[in-house]
């Protein structure tokens, strides 16, 4: 059932805010009073005209050239989402740990596999995921951490607990994005305190890249491994390389020579030690055991030992979605911790039991294929049309071990400028964790995610969602920021 938002200090456009009791609104209680953490923002937005605000947002956008892949301007929203201090510290050590344990399942998926034979993980799960690189066995290094950047999607449920929706290991794109969406929106509303803030980040990647030269120097010779303009990324594969001070480098640049990896960068021939790999690209062989050209090109440097990738190939195995349905048991399994942060509930339905309690009641799941990514192939099937659940149930009765189940969780709201007033439009939130040799640090926030049409639950970039501002509160004298 809704109701009207009437704050006690209302301003242009917060009136009729329509709160569903269907799902959790992150700024405002069911009574219609600001939840703690969004008091002084409301005071903010108090004083300011939404529209003039979203247009000012808009051409500082503009400005700093951000998109998300060719001629594809990013939607930025203007009201950002806040997290009070006492939640973020709830919060982040979650965060870091199952950074640790994911990390912990690919060194031993590509050295051991202790937690297979244990039975505590399926050994199937190795035979079937498209993101397991058998060429990798052996080459890790434990002490440099394969998932170097960690992108954890985040979703609030109806209660209004946090829990892990998806893990994103491959290449996890936002970070660059959010700090460019910080430069647009904190100046744009000037908050009487400001949020913590993101400058932290390069500098915690650069140190991780450095950490990663296989020679241990301090100065290893690195650049960013991108498909190019055509990427979906591209502004952030340049933002870092402007920031980090290394290069961005395409498949075409590079040529092997004596289990070492060049690069041709300003008409000069660069040895490289670390690549920071962006690519679509992450096979290194084809399903026959052939390597691919990018893998014909890489593969000698680093089975030589003289190259290392900043996430590593073959991290795609703790991408798959299977592999999240047992995370927890990797938190139990490698570090013998209570998980922090639960996961989602998800049934594994190559596993018989799992798939008839799926099955029974399949009309309330979410059907995801394993190797998916960005929502493509999703099923939400209590929104799915009769033809979509036929034959989502066809595919997965023909082929279970390509799918898994999850519960289906009604996205938490946020307030979002729609023409001149607030509307809740669901939101997701993808904080990063960075680790390295010296440990795991996550950035403060991270990018909050929102689907532009109302009442949808698809929040993708690339699927036409937006982004907002994500603000983690300082702790204020004598009070917590929630």
């Amino acid at each position: 059932m809704a109701t009207t938002l009437n704050p006690a200090r209302p301003f242009p456009g917060a009136g009729k805010y329509p709160l569903d009791a269907g799902h959790f609104d992150e700024a405002f209680a069911p009574t219609g009073a600001p939840r703690p953490p969004y008091a002084e923002l409301v005071d903010a937005l108090a004083r300011q005209d939404l529209v003039v605000l979203r247009e000012r947002v808009r051409s500082s956008i503009a400005s700093l050239g951000l998109s998300f892949g060719p001629g594809r301007a990013l939607a930025v929203d203007p009201v950002p989402r806040v997290i009070g201090a006492a939640e973020w510290r709830e919060l982040e050590p979650g965060l870091l740990q199952r950074a640790r344990a994911l990390n912990a399942f690919l060194a031993d998926t590509y050295g051991g596999q202790r937690i297979f034979d244990a039975g505590v993980v399926p050994r199937s799960l190795l035979e079937t995921s498209t993101g397991y690189e058998p060429r990798m066995a052996g080459l890790l290094d434990p002490a440099v951490p394969a998932a170097t950047v960690a992108g954890l999607d985040l979703i609030r449920d109806e209660d209004g607990a946090l829990l892990v929706l998806e893990d994103n290991l491959r290449m996890p794109s936002g970070s660059a994005y959010a700090i460019a969406v910080r430069e647009a929106i904190e100046p744009a509303i000037e908050p009487a305190t400001a949020p913590r803030p993101l400058d932290d980040y390069v500098p915690a990647l650069a140190a991780a890249i450095r950490a990663a030269d296989p020679h241990g120097r301090d100065e290893a010779s690195a650049a960013i491994l991108s498909d190019g303009p055509q990427s979906g990324a591209w502004y952030e594969h340049r933002r870092l390389s402007r920031e980090l001070g290394i290069p961005v480098v395409e498949p075409r640049q590079l040529e092997t020579e004596r289990g070492r990896l060049f690069a041709r960068i300003a008409r000069r021939r660069t040895q490289l030690d670390v690549i920071y790999r962006r690519t679509d690209e992450d096979r290194l062989s084809t399903p026959e055991g052939d390597l691919t050209r990018l893998g014909e090109l890489l593969m000698p440097a680093l089975e030589s030992g003289r190259l290392r990738c900043v996430n590593a190939f073959g991290t795609g195995v703790a991408d798959d979605k299977l592999a999240h349905a047992y995370a927890e048991r990797m938190i139990e399994f490698y570090l013998d911790e209570k998980p922090l942060l639960r996961s989602v509930p998800s049934f594994d339905l190559a596993d018989e039991a799992d798939r008839e309690t799926a099955l029974e009641r399949l009309d309330q799941l979410v059907l995801k294929p394993r190797d998916g990514f960005g929502g493509q192939g999703v099923t939400i099937m209590p929104r799915a049309t009769a033809p979509q659940r036929r034959r989502a149930i066809g595919l997965v009765r023909r082929r279970p071990e390509r799918f898994i189940a999850q519960e289906t969780i009604q996205l938490s709201s946020h307030p979002t400028v729609c023409g001149a007033r607030l509307r809740p439009r669901r939101v997701d939130l993808r904080p990063f964790v960075l680790s390295g040799g010296s440990g795991a640090t996550a950035m403060a926030g991270g990018l909050t995610r929102y689907a532009r049409g109302a009442g949808e639950m698809v929040v993708n970039s690339s699927r036409g969602g937006g982004c907002k501002d994500t603000w983690v509160l300082e702790d204020e004298p004598g009070g917590s920021g929630r």
